[in-house]
Protein backbone atom coordinates (compact mmCIF):
# COMPACT_ATOMS: atom_id res chain seq x y z
CA UNK A 1 0.00 0.00 0.00
CA UNK A 2 2.89 2.35 0.67
CA UNK A 3 4.11 1.85 -2.90
CA UNK A 4 0.70 2.88 -4.25
CA UNK A 5 0.61 6.01 -2.09
CA UNK A 6 4.10 7.06 -3.20
CA UNK A 7 3.60 6.00 -6.83
CA UNK A 8 0.49 8.00 -7.69
CA UNK A 9 1.89 11.47 -6.87
CA UNK A 10 5.10 10.60 -8.72
CA UNK A 11 3.15 9.65 -11.85
CA UNK A 12 1.12 12.85 -11.56
CA UNK A 13 4.28 14.94 -11.31
CA UNK A 14 5.87 13.28 -14.35
CA UNK A 15 2.66 13.66 -16.34
CA UNK A 16 2.44 17.35 -15.45
CA UNK A 17 6.03 17.97 -16.54
CA UNK A 18 5.49 16.16 -19.84
CA UNK A 19 2.34 18.17 -20.53
CA UNK A 20 4.21 21.42 -19.88
CA UNK A 21 7.03 20.39 -22.22
CA UNK A 22 4.89 18.88 -24.98
CA UNK A 23 1.16 19.75 -24.72
CA UNK A 24 0.31 17.42 -27.61
CA UNK A 25 1.18 14.48 -25.35
CA UNK A 26 -1.78 15.29 -23.08
CA UNK A 27 -4.01 12.53 -24.46
CA UNK A 28 -1.27 9.90 -24.25
CA UNK A 29 -0.22 10.95 -20.75
CA UNK A 30 -3.80 10.83 -19.47
CA UNK A 31 -4.37 7.43 -21.08
CA UNK A 32 -1.17 5.98 -19.60
CA UNK A 33 -2.00 7.46 -16.20
CA UNK A 34 -5.48 5.92 -16.21
CA UNK A 35 -4.12 2.54 -17.29
CA UNK A 36 -1.51 2.54 -14.53
CA UNK A 37 -4.04 3.57 -11.87
CA UNK A 38 -6.41 0.87 -13.14
CA UNK A 39 -3.73 -1.80 -12.95
CA UNK A 40 -2.76 -0.69 -9.44
CA UNK A 41 -6.41 -0.74 -8.43
CA UNK A 42 -6.90 -4.27 -9.71
CA UNK A 43 -3.72 -5.68 -8.20
CA UNK A 44 -3.77 -3.74 -4.94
Amino acid sequence: MNIHLAFQPLVSLIAGILILIMPRLLNFVVAIYLIIIGILGLTG
